[in-house]
């Protein structure tokens, strides 16, 4: 049972993003480099966010109780602000690089800022479903059982579909993001720091997994509706996908913007 449970739950977490992985980047080398790049800036992140919780633990002697709550809510949301700036660093970088080589060899075509920012999201995505999730899929293995001192017996469930989630907000927050920065539009970077602190600290406000997970579920499908009418989507062009008619759809053919 619990080998059912540890590969059930992750291909539940990893199945959509390795399944995009795959079809749309496995298959181009550069792709593959930039969804590397965009993980490490994420880790780096990560490093500077373990840096400053390690600091504080250290100021505040490792005590227990109230002010041990609010320091790790507190951290939670400079963790999430860390993430963000890491991801408009990214977009930077990138922007130079593209410039850079349009600069060296004007007839090479640079890779479009739509399907960079699907890549590097997806980079971000992945990197922080392994750092959320790996823990705790490792512990469905056993032994023990879950929910026998009163606790909800579909925690890895839960915990599976919230990892999906956070997986999949991340390629659409990082479509999105790169848009507002390409359109100099800032509260489009601002929308997508606040559905990130929201989804993020939810888990602090209700201790109910079900009403988190439709509330991050209910983001996550508006702001996928955004990130596809951004990346050129349309309702004709979504029903020629669905229909296997459409041969430029989207990813396959991006042209430089």
């Amino acid at each position: 049972m619990t080998a059912a449970v540890f590969f059930g739950c992750a291909f539940i977490a990893f199945g959509p993003a390795l399944a995009l992985y795959v079809f749309t980047i496995a298959t181009d080398p550069l792709r593959v480099i930039f969804l590397i790049a965009g993980a490490f800036f994420w880790l780096v992140s990560l490093l500077l966010s373990s840096v400053f919780w390690f600091l504080v633990g250290v100021i505040t002697d490792n005590r227990d109780g109230p002010v041990q709550n609010y320091l790790l809510i507190f951290g939670v949301l400079l963790s999430v602000c860390i993430q963000e700036l890491f991801r408009l660093a990214y977009y930077k970088l990138l922007k130079k690089a593209s410039e850079g080589l349009k600069s060296i060899n004007p007839e090479e075509t640079a890779p479009s800022m739509r399907l960079l920012a699907y890549v590097s999201g997806l980079g971000f995505g992945i990197m922080s479903g392994v750092f959320s999730f790996v823990n705790t899929l490792s512990n469905s293995l056993g032994p023990g059982t879950v929910g026998i001192h009163g606790d909800s017996p579909q925690f890895f469930l839960n915990s599976a579909f919230m990892t999906l989630v956070i997986i999949m907000l991340h390629v659409f927050w990082g479509v999105v993001f790169f848009d507002g920065c390409e359109k100099n539009k800032w509260y489009i970077l601002l929308t997508v720091l606040l559905t990130h602190l929201v989804v993020s600290t939810q888990t602090f406000l209700s201790s109910y997994y079900e009403l988190n997970l439709v509330t991050a579920y209910i983001i996550m499908v508006l702001m996928g509706i955004w990130a596809f009418y951004v990346a050129g989507g349309s309702c004709r062009s979504l029903k020629l996908c669905l229909l296997c008619q459409d041969k430029d759809f989207l990813l396959y053919n991006q042209r430089s913007r």
